[in-house]
Formats: C-alpha cells, sequence, structure tokens
C-alpha cells in the first residue's frame, strides 16, 4: 500500500512586489520554494523597480484590494491551511490592520500559527523610509501579535525607544519588548546586521533573544557598496522556512545567516540585487556554515 505523499506546508506571505529586483515577495518566493515551502504571496504594492534603483512606477495597493484577494483564498480554504505568516515592507499603516485581522483569523483556527513580522522601517545611513504611521503601528499593533520579529540594528533601537550600543544592551533591551504575562508581544526577537561597540570592526553579528536563552550568530563584514537591496527580505524568508519545516530557533537562524552571507560575498560590486537565481544552491547548502553560539547570562 503505497503512503500519501505529506502535505507542502504554505505561508502567508504580504508584502511589497517588483517586477525587475528582488525585494518583498520577489526576494522570498524563490527561498521558500527552495527550502519546500509553498509561498501564498498577497502583494502590497507593484512596483516596477525598487528603490535603490532610483525612479520607479507603480501604485501602493488600497486595503480594500488586500482583502480582496484575501477573501478569494478565504473562499478556497487556503488560509486555514497556513501554517505561518510573513509580512515585511507594507506601504501603509491601514494594510498592517489587514495583516493583523488575518493573522487573528487564522489563529482562532490554528493556534500554533507562526507569525513572523520584519518591521520594516529603515537603516543606518538612510533613515527612516517608510510613511508616516508605520513606526507607530508596528510598535503599538504589531509587536502584540507577532510570534518573531527580525529588525535590524537600526530599528531595533526604534522599537526600543534608545541606543543599543554592546551584546548585553541589546539583550537587556530585547527582554523588554519581549512578550510575558503582563504584556504582549513577540515570543523571540532577531536582530539582525548588529554591529556593537564590543563587536569587532571586521566582524557582524545577528543576535537571538527568547524568554530564557540568547544566542550569537558572527560572520566577517562583508565591505560592499552599495549593499543590495532585499536581504532582509531574503533572510526572514530563508527563517520562517525553516521554522516551518521543525528546525529550532538557534540552528534556523545560523543557517538564515549563513546563506545571505554566501549570498551577499557572491554579489557583484555595482549589483543592487543579491544573486538568488545564480547563487540559489547557496539558499539550500550555504558553502560556509556560521553557528550559533549561545550565550551565558
Amino acid at each position: 500500500m503505497m503512503s500519501t505523499p505529506a502535505e507542502t506546508p504554505l505561508v502567508l506571505s504580504i508584502q511589497s512586489h517588483v517586477a525587475f529586483g528582488h525585494v518583498g515577495n520577489a526576494a522570498a518566493v524563490l527561498p521558500l520554494q527552495l527550502l519546500g515551502i509553498q509561498p501564498v504571496t498577497v502583494n502590497t504594492v507593484q512596483f516596477s523597480n525598487h528603490t535603490g534603483y532610483g525612479e520607479f512606477k507603480g501604485q501602493v495597493f488600497p486595503p480594500e484590494h488586500i482583502n480582496d484577494v484575501l477573501d478569494g483564498l478565504r473562499a478556497r480554504g487556503v488560509l486555514s491551511r497556513c501554517s505561518a505568516v510573513l509580512s515585511g515592507y507594507l506601504g501603509d499603516a491601514a494594510i498592517g490592520e489587514v495583516i493583523l485581522g488575518v493573522v487573528q483569523e487564522i489563529r482562532r483556527q490554528r493556534a500554533d500559527l507562526l507569525y513572523l513580522c520584519d518591521p520594516v522601517m529603515g537603516d543606518v545611513g538612510r533613515g527612516v523610509f517608510v510613511r508616516p504611521g508605520i513606526p507607530e503601528f508596528l510598535r503599538r499593533r504589531a509587536l502584540g501579535e507577532a510570534s518573531l520579529i527580525t529588525p535590524n540594528h537600526y530599528e531595533f533601537e526604534l522599537l526600543h525607544g534608545a541606543p543599543v550600543t554592546t551584546t548585553e544592551d541589546a539583550v537587556s533591551a530585547a527582554h523588554e519588548l519581549l512578550g510575558n504575562a503582563l504584556h504582549p508581544g513577540p515570543r523571540t526577537i532577531v536582530i539582525t546586521s548588529l554591529r556593537t561597540n564590543d563587536l569587532p570592526d571586521d566582524k557582524l553579528s545577528t543576535l537571538v533573544v527568547t524568554a530564557t536563552d540568547a544566542w550569537i550568530v558572527q560572520t566577517p563584514y562583508i565591505e560592499l557598496q552599495p549593499l543590495p537591496n532585499g536581504m532582509g527580505d531574503v533572510f526572514s524568508a530563508i527563517l520562517i522556512g525553516q521554522l516551518v519545516s521543525g528546525m529550532d530557533i538557534a540552528t534556523a537562524t545560523a543557517h538564515a545567516v549563513s546563506a545571505l552571507y554566501a549570498l551577499v560575498s557572491r554579489t557583484q560590486a555595482g549589483n543592487r540585487d543579491l544573486p538568488l537565481i545564480a547563487a540559489r544552491e547557496e539558499i539550500v547548502r550555504p558553502t560556509r556554515s556560521f553557528v550559533a553560539t549561545k550565550i551565558e547570562r
């Protein structure tokens, strides 16, 4: 008697989309597919290209458009089958409310739903590059619903409300944002592109913090100008893909860091995009593996 093949996990990815380049859903789809995950993509914007190329054309979709797409997925019974929700660049705070609504809806049917919120707001050197209202929405609304957030160093300081200068400071600040019995919040925080005073100038770290543990993954710092767009989007997609597949948070983060490091290493100088297709094998089996080291406190 033949066994029935296991159903492919579904991840609902609600992010921006570009016709050319690799950011948002245009960065998340291939990594998820290569990791054996079926992405269910809902686009919050559709632009000709990402802003790294300068001028672009396209539209930010209104919340009504997002709701229409979700209604169609709901009618097909797709939403209730999703193991996780992934969100990134919003375009508008009202779209964020739509995302939280669908997260709450799916959780009423699947209490174990994983919601990874990449709180895209800005970066060092660029400052805040999202519309007014989005940072406040992320702090006041999204943090309370997210299972996991993946801010970069700059975004983490915006969420925390103060500079973070050491790894110990970052761990302590993360504990303040984690959910507990007194207030809702994410169970896990992963801070990317962390450059603190206690870290050598030639190193870059990624910090994982939960209520009980913390880990750090360190890589060499790659001097590349300009840095390719979409790095955070690719990282989050690889991370959630591994978590949905059953990998623990420390190992999944180490794999995502290793894959992203390999992709950045293979990016040609001056290129605004990661070589996702040319270096796709790095997503599944990175050439160089970095490990997550537990921080003893």
